[in-house]
Order: C-alpha cells, then structure tokens, then sequence
C-alpha cells in the first residue's frame, strides 16, 4: 500500500508538472482571447473553458477535496498550467466590461470579472460534485442523523449535534475576516507556507497518536464527542481559512487529540465538510455564477461536476482503507513535495 501511495504521490504531482512543461511560457490561449490585446471577450457560442479543461479541474478537485493535501494547492498549479489565472479582465461583445460588482459610492472602481475569478467560482461550484460523492459514501450516518431528528436514534441526534457544533465557529470567524483572508492569504507564498505548516502539524498530530495509543485504535465513534471536544474540532476548522492548511487535515488532526481513531476522524472531517463546502458553492454561485455560466457554459459545468464525483468517491474510499493501515505521515511528505513543486513553478 506504501508503493501505491508513493506512486500516487509522483504520479498525480509528475503529470501537473508535464501539463505545465508543455509551454511554460505561454500557457494554453482560452478561446475568445485576443492574442494581440490580452483581453477577453465573452460569446454565446464561444465557452473560455474547454472540455478537456473542465474535465481536468473536475479530476483535481475531486482527487484534493476530502484529502489532507490542499486542493488549493493543487489548483494553483492546474489553473496556471491550463492558463485560467489570468488577472486580465473580460468585456462582452460591445466590448463593455463584465462586473461581478458594478461601480458605485462605496466601490467607484467596481470589481470586474476576470478569468481568474471565473475559474475559482467554477472549482467552488463543480465541488457540489464532490459532496454527493461523499453524501452517498456516508448515507447510513445521514439518514442516522434524520431518525435523530424523528426521535428514533439518539447517536444520529448527538452526531447531528456535534457536526453543528464543529460547524459554527468556522462560520463566524469567516464571515468576520472574509475580506482581510482574500487580502492577505491568497498568494502563492502563503500557500507554500501552509503546506509546509500543515505537514509539520500533521506529524507531530500521527507522532502523538501513536504515543497515546501505538498501533491500537479507539472505538471511539463520532457521537461519542463532547459539546467541548466538537467546538476544539470546529476551531481546529478555523485554520482551513488559511489558503493550503486544508480543511479535512485540520479537522482529522483535531479528531485525533479528541480520541478519534484515524478512519472515524477522517468521517467526522468528511461529514462537517458538507454544510461548509455546500455553503462555499452556494454563495460562491449566489455571487459570480450567472457571470461563470456566461462564460463557461452549462455542458463544462455539468461535465466537471460529475467528473469531481466520481474522482472524490475514488479518493475517499482508496483514503479510509489506507488512513485505518499507515496514519497521516505519508500525506504530510505529500504536502512537503506540493511545496516544492509550487515553489519550482510559480516563484521563478
């Protein structure tokens, strides 16, 4: 299992790395760019995302999601080799500008739609994919948590307590520094950062477990938790906030130091997962999504959400066999060589 994972590890970073060797220099031309401007222009007819584009943002998302090695970190390098993150704003036939936010008293500049943008509300949109990956894998918890509610199963009523518990602190400190976090945190050095943060953290978090218990395993359920061991988790989610920390890895390392066996952990990761992502992708598509659809079209959209469901009930189920065997200390060299591959590629 060790050999599959390292493969997976030089495979998955290998092919993002000979998709952006394919020109380094001049990354595949959207289509409705003016080569000799640089500007866009957005077409019924024309999408500015190409079907193999759509199919290979819905493999990474997919693939990243409900794993502990920064999805973020992966789309950097996917949308710079597919060249989607182009700051460059967007006009529509007459040449008018497209505007996410038009200009008015309290932004006199406005916020135009660029490729760039468009792209991220995509990846946020297609990762409803990926929560019905997730939604299927975990159906008996969900329908628990349904029979807690109708007062016939009082685990599925705790465990519906604790993911809303895990789920309220991380909604707070959002919302509160939504704006500082887009400021300050998004850029590739900060990126860079959290992965290598989080794989020191994800170390001492598996050095620490095995300490506490060695090789053996709590039985320690999901419902089992505290109130006060679900809000630790759900602080523990505040870090996610930070670009490439990842939310599953923040969330199963406080799982562990709550007492959770690796697997459970990774369950409760994925099952608070859904109101946050679900969240993300409806007010990401509230916000930008009827510019998004605009120019990528319906068919690319559908195509990459389907594909990031299939890839993310590959990724979920291949993760819960090998996480219950070998622990988190393979992901966390995972995320060391993201760093480097981040650092050859966009710092140069």
């Amino acid at each position: 299992m060790r050999r599959l994972l390292t493969a997976f590890i030089l495979g998955v970073n290998g092919a993002l790395i000979s998709i952006a060797q394919t020109d380094p220099v001049a990354p595949a031309t959207p289509a409705g760019e003016d080569v000799a401007t640089g500007e866009f222009a957005a077409t019924d007819s024309t999408s500015l995302l190409s079907m193999r584009d759509a199919v290979v943002l819905g493999v990474v998302e997919g693939l990243t999601e409900f794993l502990p090695v920064s999805s973020t970190g992966h789309l950097i390098i996917t949308n710079r080799a597919l060249g989607l993150d182009r700051e460059t704003p967007l006009h529509d036939q007459a040449g008018n500008p497209i505007w996410l936010e038009t200009p008015s008293a309290d932004n006199p500049s406005g916020t135009p739609v660029t490729l760039k943008l468009a792209a991220d509300t995509y990846i946020v949109v297609i990762q409803v994919g990926a929560i019905a990956a997730v939604v299927f894998i975990f159906w008996s918890s969900l329908i628990g948590i349904l029979r807690g509610l109708a007062g016939q199963n009082t685990d599925g009523l705790r465990l519906l307590r604790n993911l809303l518990l895990a789920f309220f602190p991380v909604v707070v400190v959002g919302l509160l520094f939504d704006d500082w976090i887009d400021t300050h945190l998004f850029s590739v050095a900060t990126v860079i950062a959290a992965l290598m943060s989080g794989a020191l953290l994800m170390w001492l978090a598996e050095r620490w477990r095995r300490q506490q218990t060695g090789f053996a395993f709590s039985a320690k359920e999901p419902a089992d938790l505290t109130p006060r061991e679900a809000v630790q988790i759900g602080l523990m989610q505040c870090l996610a906030l930070w670009p490439g920390m990842s939310r599953s890895m923040v969330t199963m390392v406080g799982g562990y130091f709550c007492g959770l066996a690796p697997a459970k952990a990774a369950e409760f990761s994925f099952l608070v997962g859904l109101p946050v992502l679900g969240g993300a992708a409806v007010y990401k598509g509230w916000k930008a999504g009827p510019a998004m659809t605009a120019l990528f079209g319906w068919p690319e959209m559908l195509v990459g959400g389907l594909v990031a469901a299939i890839s993310a009930g590959l990724a979920v189920r291949f993760f819960l066999s090998y996480l219950q065997r070998f622990g988190l200390s393979a992901f966390a060299i995972y995320r060391v060589l993201l760093a480097i591959c981040l650092a050859l590629w966009m710092l140069d």
